[in-house]
């Protein structure tokens, strides 16, 4: 009892923390703690289910979780300061990176506020190829969250199925840009280059087929007894804490909140498109499962209508020579985890005097402390981590 007792300590101490009996109001004494038996558990970084690096500090009584702090910046991604160094195309390519299962929303938040600042004005097809790739990107970033949150839970089969879907998204992506995860296709004033011949017609025949295995998903999992268990009424997060601890997106809209920058504060020409902001008042992880299997359906229906509308001309609008902007801009998006923020300040320079980037599965790391200790067992914890979908990239940025 000691031995373990001591080598909590010392583990506490490495997470910055106070020893475990000062944490807990009102110590028990020796003989309770004979009977309750606290240990403190590292939870990653190496660890299947946290997604990437993720360190979770983990006290627990029993397979009760009494305390968790998330620990991070194991990737030591020095983004924001790199940028400072680099010239503003450069930073494209890099923004890439942060969240690399939508590569596509970074540079769309990125991109669109370098317009904003210098003043660039993109042609109407390149804003309709934009929103058309970044909602593929968002069913394609959806899907990986889909598999994996059920392999998280012990489902196998849905894991195949999602990444059967998305590796024909993948097809396409590679068709459009040449690449298939990171791809640097955004550009000042519009898109690298136009969709090849024929793209339309493969993306409208992908969109019947999700269609339909959307409906497989929903069989196979959404009423299954044990991940209905394992999901309804686990991590209660209320509307109100939600707006207080900065949640957005799918996290946010899941605990019935309805706010979508696509329609609350449109951006590119996302307010020519009809769709439904998803939500769901519960606020446990079965609620965040329905908002992005429902975000996934709305997808569909937003690229349908991009497709159908897809105006002729250019690509891409014209922009300076040199890019050396004065001033400072703040431009917000939708991305499938839930609000980019980038800040931007250029003081003539070829390169951003400042930027500073909000990335939400940073933010959303912050409800693990508040959401763990409300009776969750590890099994929990797990399946929370799962339900808002973070990735280390953009949090370690």
């Amino acid at each position: 009892m000691s031995s373990a007792r001591g080598s909590a300590t010392r583990d506490e101490k490495l997470a910055g923390s106070v020893p475990a009996e000062a944490m807990i109001a009102g110590s028990p004494s020796a003989g309770e703690r004979e009977l309750e038996r606290e240990l403190l558990v590292n939870m990653g970084p190496q660890h299947p289910s946290t997604h990437g690096v993720l360190r979770v500090i983990v006290r627990l009584n029993g397979e009760n979780v009494v305390e968790c702090r998330p620990d991070i910046g194991y990737l030591h991604r020095c983004f924001e300061k790199i940028c400072e160094e680099w010239n503003y195309l450069q930073i494209g390519a890099l923004s890439d990176r942060n969240d690399y299962i939508a590569s596509l929303a970074n540079e769309f938040a990125y991109y669109t506020a370098l317009e904003r600042l210098v003043g660039i004005e993109v042609p109407e097809r390149a804003d309709f190829i934009r929103v058309i790739m970044a909602e593929l990107q968002r069913i394609s970033s959806h899907l990986v969250w889909y598999g994996t949150f059920a392999l998280d839970l012990g489902a196998t089969t849905p894991f195949l199925w999602a990444f059967r879907e998305r590796e024909v998204l993948l097809d396409l992506f590679e068709a459009a840009t040449g690449a298939r995860l990171t791809y640097n296709f955004f550009r000042p004033g519009g898109v690298r280059n136009d969709l090849p011949a024929g793209f339309d017609r493969e993306v409208k025949k992908f969109l019947e087929v999700m269609e339909q295995r959307i409906g497989e998903y929903d069989k196979i999992l959404t009423g299954n007894r044990i991940f209905v268990a394992r999901t309804k009424g686990v991590a209660t997060l209320t509307a109100a804490e939600a707006v207080a601890y900065g949640a957005s997106g799918p996290t946010l809209r899941g605990s019935g909140v309805d706010w979508d920058l696509r329609r609350d504060a449109p951006y590119s020409v996302y307010d020519r498109f009809q769709f439904e902001v998803c939500t769901a008042p519960e606020g446990d992880c079965l609620a965040r499962y329905h908002v992005r299997m429902n975000e996934i359906r709305q997808s569909i229906r937003i690229v349908r209508q991009a497709l159908e509308g897809l105006p002729e001309g250019d690509f891409r609008g014209k922009t300076p020579k040199a890019i050396r902007p004065k001033g400072e801009v703040y431009m917000r998006t939708e991305s499938p985890r839930g609000e980019i923020g980038v800040y931007l300040r250029g003081e003539g320079g070829p390169g951003p005097y400042r930027l500073k980037w909000r990335s939400p599965s940073f933010v959303h790391l912050q409800l693990l402390p508040l959401v763990g200790p409300r009776g969750l067992k590890v099994a929990d914890l797990v399946a929370f981590i799962g339900s808002i979908d973070i990735v280390l990239g953009e949090v370690d940025r």
